[in-house]
């Protein structure tokens, strides 16, 4: 490597160390709560809570900028997105931005230490491909959460909803009818339970029922959800019967999973026929042909090979 690649290399690496240093600073050292701040100004400074570091705030801030969305649309997005993925901080978006941002610089610094002796192109192309991978592997991970969640909020939801018709029809509430299935599915459905935990908890804190139903839609981002929302919703506007409109979309949500999964099961065909064509065919073509092969390569090609020679 020649002179000029040596110094590239040494300033990447050097690059990559002091930001990943300072990322990991920024990360397990996050600024004071409100609670502290109320305390320390509410005792005239304390010695025991830590000055927050502008110097380091201000690294986070250009750290988390550097993966951030261009537009308010986006962030607000990736928000929403986070939150249903099961992160629901404030800082979840600044949090998430600095360890892509993270990633994106330790995965060149780990290609760099692991491969040696490349020219000047192949170290540049390793360490964009690396830092690319670091960069959308968060996403990535974030997307299977998010999936996985969602198949877990929804594989008990027909259930839910068909005790949530019980509760109803035998004369509690809507809020306590919630509370009662929350706390019937907290073993079963840990996932969904929650969400409907936190739906009773948003009612006893003052939110208005229909904007805490809204809030679950978002949080969860599944369409069964969003139609649950709206029966709720137009029921409380129009004053019709809450037991009758839940259990019309409880058989529908049933027959909506059984519709998927007949869809599944259809699909199982094709994708064998790829399965067999690519794995099992040719076996079963070399079982068949292979004796064949074989005698051929004994009895007949001896005699090629002596006529061809006389």
């Amino acid at each position: 490597m020649s002179a000029l690649g040596t110094f590239l290399v040494a300033t990447l690496v050097g690059a990559c160390v002091f930001g990943l240093a300072m990322s990991l600073r920024a990360f397990f050292m996050p600024d004071r709560s409100m609670a502290k701040r109320i305390a320390n100004l509410s005792t005239g400074g304390s010695a025991g809570v830590m000055a927050p570091n502008p110097v380091v705030g201000r690294f986070a801030e250009r750290l988390t900028q550097l993966a951030a969305p261009a537009s308010e649309p986006e962030r607000n997005q990736m928000r929403q997105r986070l939150i249903q993925g099961g992160f629901r901080s404030k800082a979840n978006l600044e949090r998430f931005l600095v360890l892509r941002t993270m990633a994106a610089l330790a995965c060149p610094l780990l290609a760099l230490l692991t491969v040696r002796d490349l020219s000047v192109q192949s170290t540049l192309f390793m360490v964009l491909a690396a830092a690319s991978v670091g960069y959308y592997f968060p996403a990535l991970l974030l997307d299977w959460r998010v999936n996985r969640r969602r198949a877990l909020l929804l594989r008990p939801f027909p259930d839910a909803l068909d005790l949530l018709v019980c509760c109803v029809e035998a004369g509690l509430g809507l809020d306590a009818a919630f509370r009662r299935v929350a706390d019937e599915m907290h073993t079963a459905a840990p996932e969904l339970s929650g969400e409907m935990q936190f739906v009773n908890n948003e009612i006893a804190a003052g939110v208005p029922r229909l904007e805490a139903f809204r809030h679950l839609d978002t949080r969860t981002g599944l369409s069964e959800m969003n139609a649950l929302v709206g029966v709720l919703i137009q029921a409380d506007r129009f004053g019709t019967s809450v037991a009758k409109a839940l259990r019309i979309h409880a058989e529908l949500v049933r027959a909506k999973r059984m519709l998927s999964a007949e869809e599944r099961a259809a699909k199982a065909s094709p994708k064998l026929t790829v399965v067999m064509i690519l794995f099992i065919l040719p076996s079963l073509v070399l079982v068949l042909i292979g004796p064949a092969i074989i005698n051929i390569a004994r009895n007949l090609w001896p005699t090629l090979t002596g006529v061809g020679g006389g």
